[in-house]
């Protein structure tokens, strides 16, 4: 079962790569062995940088289940997600992943994520894109207010 739901992944990254609507990756996203939302790269036609098959497959199963967390589901992603979809994945509590490709086959067809995966090592100033911490004195009131308040919803 896991083979076939990985290769629905595939082709959707070969459909997506064929029809130019973004970049050659797909997933898909099962929860109790049913499909429940996939997609492929919709970076380029969507103009969003963050539109990669894995946060767009996210997206819509979030949409379908009516949650923002995917306790139960499993993702398979044509290939080995990026450090963003990564993060999602942590965001969106995915129970597992299965992908085909890996970040170097990736990187041998000029989609190269290693520089992200080395700057999440480096400190932030020193960064390639500085980000600089500045102070301000209610800089820290919206966690003060969220830490008091009771209605709150997690995650």
């Amino acid at each position: 079962m896991h083979k076939a739901f990985l290769q629905q992944a595939i082709t959707l990254a070969l459909e997506n790569a064929e029809s130019g609507q973004g970049g050659p990756y797909g997933a898909v996203i099962v929860k109790d062995n049913q499909l429940v939302a996939a997609s492929g790269n919709k970076v380029t036609s969507s103009l969003d940088p963050t539109a990669h098959a894995e946060v767009m497959a996210i997206r819509l199963a979030c949409k379908e289940l009516n949650d923002f967390q995917l306790n139960d589901c499993i993702l398979y992603s044509s290939c080995e997600p990026c450090p963003m979809c990564l993060g999602a994945i942590y965001w969106a509590r995915l129970a597992k992943v299965y992908f085909a490709c890996s970040r170097h086959d990736a990187a041998a067809a000029n989609f190269d994520d290693s520089f992200i995966y080395d700057e999440i090592l480096v400190l932030p100033h020193e960064r390639r894109i500085a980000m600089l911490h500045l102070t301000l004195p209610d800089a820290m009131l919206p966690f003060d207010l969220w830490k008091r308040k009771s209605d709150k919803v997690t995650y």
